[in-house]
């Protein structure tokens, strides 16, 4: 259980109060004068103004030297209120920049051989020495872990941009390919206009035929268009290989050059199937290459399972092995490929589906990819029975 760091801060009062008290109670057995009401109130003074260090490091620093100072004048034991003004200079000294750290440590070996002065104390030399020692230990150490605090915001921050940047990256790539899949429909709405007009005067079904066809592939096309623009933020994409989007037809030679890899793969289809727009089928392809290339990277010889299926108004995707847990190893890059499971999400999210990735309770690791299925697909023979 994590605490809040203002009452973080009032535990430490709390415990420096007590701790101050009780070496209180042994003042006279040390040859000092018992603490009596004020000194009770001073204690109080030193110690617990340290539950607002945080808020106000130099405030509380000063306030306690203060305490502490009165509290030395009065001829009371003056180990009684040393804790609270060394975390207090610890404290400046983590949150602080360096000049009010040094102002800060010579404050407290400026009281601390004050008080060796006022208590006639006998080693002096002693004295000096921790005045001079125990304020450079205690800025170092604050200074250590405001370092250790920037840095830790750095990295978090450049994570945070990395991540940003790989979101970025791999939604660019993903327009890349639905580039394809787009300038696909396009020419066949140029084939089929073309069809069309030869025909009109003298096929009217044909024509008819290539009309439906066109009106279909057009509706797609706006679809993987307005996609498209809903991703691309990114100036001077390069051209597309022009390679066709691969689909679902080329699972099972992805199955094999897996199994050429040395993990046995089972692809598993159940449902009616039926056609799905190109931009589905490579979200659905790309989600199993990039489960079974992890499967390959992090759980090699384990037996992998691809199980596609057809449902009422959805097509699911699952891959599985039985291999080790492999906890956020999807979340690593892949040179020359998608970004492991950043790429997969966006994908899923793209198509309007959902992803779950992560161990299995029997063992093993696995993906399952939910995608709605477009409602002209649905009017083309969607509603199969399961």
């Amino acid at each position: 259980m994590r605490l809040h760091p203002s009452a973080a801060d009032g535990l430490i009062a709390a415990a420096l109060t007590t701790v101050a008290a009780l070496l209180g109670t042994e003042a006279v057995a040390q040859g000092w004068p018992a603490p009596d009401p004020v000194a009770w109130a001073l204690v109080a003074l030193i110690d617990l103004p340290l539950a607002l260090r945080t808020r106000a490091p130099l405030t509380v620093c000063l306030v306690v030297h203060a305490s502490w100072v009165v509290y030395v004048s009065l001829g009371y034991w003056p180990v009684v209120g040393s804790f609270g003004p060394m975390l207090a200079l610890y404290t400046v000294a983590s949150l602080r920049p360096t000049p009010a750290a040094a102002a800060s440590a010579a404050l407290l070996a400026g009281v601390w051989i004050y008080a060796g002065v006022v208590s006639d104390a006998d080693a002096m030399a002693s004295v000096v020495g921790q005045a001079v020692g125990f304020p450079l230990v205690l800025w170092r150490f604050g200074y250590v872990a405001r370092r250790t605090t920037e840095l830790t915001r750095e990295l978090r921050a450049e994570q945070a941009e990395r991540a940003r940047r790989e979101v970025a990256e791999e939604r660019v790539r993903i327009a890349r390919e639905l580039h394809d899949v787009v300038a696909h429909h396009i020419a066949v709405i140029n084939v089929q206009a073309g069809l069309a007009r030869f025909v009109f005067g003298s096929d009217a079904r044909t024509a008819r035929e290539a009309l439906r066809t066109i009106a279909d592939a057009s509706g797609e096309a706006l679809a993987e268009l307005r996609r498209m623009l809903g991703l691309l933020r990114a100036d001077g994409v390069q051209e597309a290989a022009g390679a066709p989007a691969p689909g679902l037809d080329q699972l099972e030679e992805m199955a094999a050059r897996v199994r050429a890899g040395g993990v046995p793969v089972d692809l598993r289809v159940t449902g009616e199937p039926r056609p799905l727009p190109p931009g589905v089928q490579l979200c659905v392809y790309r989600v199993v290459q990039e489960a079974l290339t992890n499967v390959l990277k992090h759980a090699p010889g384990a037996h992998a399972e691809v199980e596609l299926g057809y449902r009422a108004g959805e097509v699911t995707v699952s891959v599985t092995d039985d291999g080790p847990a492999r906890g956020a190893v999807l979340d690593t890059m892949r040179p020359g490929g998608g970004h492991g499971l950043i790429g997969m999400r966006e994908r899923a999210k793209l198509y309007g589906g959902t992803i779950a990735v992560g161990p299995r309770s029997e063992g093993g690791f696995g993906v399952r990819l939910t995608l709605p299925t477009p409602v002209r697909t649905a009017r083309r023979g969607d509603a199969v029975r399961e």
